[in-house]
């Protein structure tokens, strides 16, 4: 049996692998190249089979404790007046702050933590990996799960370039904190000019508003790590646009110092496993942030792919084919998000003025 596993992730994937692997008697191994959790994001939809995932876990109640509370998404114009809203209506799922979900996972995971640790290294031989990180320190493993996000240290060194998985969607997104007094109170509000969108994120059971922008390109030459480069940019495109809430959404955004921006992109993997690594999450087939079934797509994936290890005893070439086959066609579906982009950033006026109808209408 397979028992000493390396996660190189500490996010809902890579933590939902670790409770349950562990669960299942595995020695698990989490490595962050993060010095601690990462406590930002932006709302996170735990909803169908992930419901049962997390109610096994035994972390439903506080799920539901902390829930955002968002009623729905309202459309405004440049007067901040409501043209169009879309309610929320799915009684069994529940929506959490990313921050508050990874805290409560990492509760339930008791196992062994790196952080601080970047992966630069994967060796694998017949009977293991060798995995390398950046602080010098050598470590060997049975199987290593790379559960480190869109772009996975562990994808680019077991499976090659990111450039051959990752497929731009033509838009960029940024999300940071906003000032608490902007936006409705458990709404989405979303302002679009043509070929972007800024927007105000309020929970309800959360003081603090955040901030999102959208907008549509195709793809941009940047360093995805350098969160200053990414502030340049995001104020390039909607620093001259003085309208609605524009100007005080970007000073509060370009101030934090957890600002997030990055390509809406997906990634497209014909395995994901090679030899005695395998992906999961957002490295193995990120949907993108506008599918909305990010935690959800993670915290299924990561239990079957545990399930799958449990079940054949270890036996990695047999629980990766397993696994693969079982949720490769619900992740085609969730990636399936023409609609949803086009719902969100209307490509022109006229596009704005139909998507606006068909919201009333819903």
């Amino acid at each position: 049996m397979n028992t000493r596993i390396l996660i190189v992730g500490a996010s809902i994937a890579g933590l939902t692998a670790a409770h349950w692997l562990n669960r299942y008697g595995f020695e698990v191994t989490v490595a962050e190249r993060a010095p601690q959790l990462r406590a930002g994001g932006n709302g996170v939809d735990i909803r169908h089979d992930a419901v049962q995932v997390v109610e096994r876990m035994g972390i439903m109640p506080q799920v539901r404790a902390m829930a955002a509370d968002v009623l729905g998404m309202k459309f405004v114009n440049a007067d901040d007046r409501a043209v169009a809203r879309i309610g929320i209506d799915e009684p069994e799922s529940v929506e959490i702050m990313r921050g508050d979900l990874v805290a409560l996972l990492h509760e339930a995971a008791d196992v062994e933590y790196l952080f601080g640790h970047s992966i630069r290294e994967l060796m694998q031989d017949g009977d293991g990996v060798v995995a390398g990180f950046d602080t010098g320190l050598s470590r060997r493993f049975d199987l290593v799960l790379g559960a480190d996000g869109l772009h996975s240290s562990v994808r680019r060194l077991a499976f090659g370039p990111e450039e051959r998985f990752i497929r731009h969607q033509d838009h960029y997104f940024a999300f940071a904190d906003a000032g608490a007094d902007l936006g409705e109170n458990r709404w989405v509000t979303m302002y679009n000019q043509p070929g972007k969108m800024a927007g105000i994120y309020r929970s309800g059971n959360h003081a603090q508003a955040k901030a999102y922008f959208i907008f549509r390109s195709g793809r941009l030459a940047y360093d995805h790590r350098d969160i200053t480069e990414h502030k340049r940019l995001v104020t390039e495109i909607f620093g001259g646009d003085p309208s609605w809430q524009i100007p005080a959404l970007l000073d509060a955004a370009t101030n934090d110092p957890e600002f997030y921006f990055d390509s809406l992109s997906q990634v497209h993997m014909d395995s994901w496993s090679s030899g005695r690594v395998a992906l999961l999450g957002d490295a193995a087939w990120c949907a993108s942030p506008v599918s909305g079934a990010g935690a959800e797509l993670a915290v299924v994936g990561a239990y079957r792919l545990a399930h799958e290890l449990a079940s054949a005893a270890g036996d990695h070439e047999l629980a990766f084919a397993r696994y693969r086959a079982g949720f490769r066609a619900t992740v085609d579906k969730k990636q399936q998000i023409c609609v949803n982009i086009r719902l969100m950033v209307p490509k022109t006026t006229v596009g704005r003025q139909v998507r606006n109808t068909l919201a009333q209408l819903m």
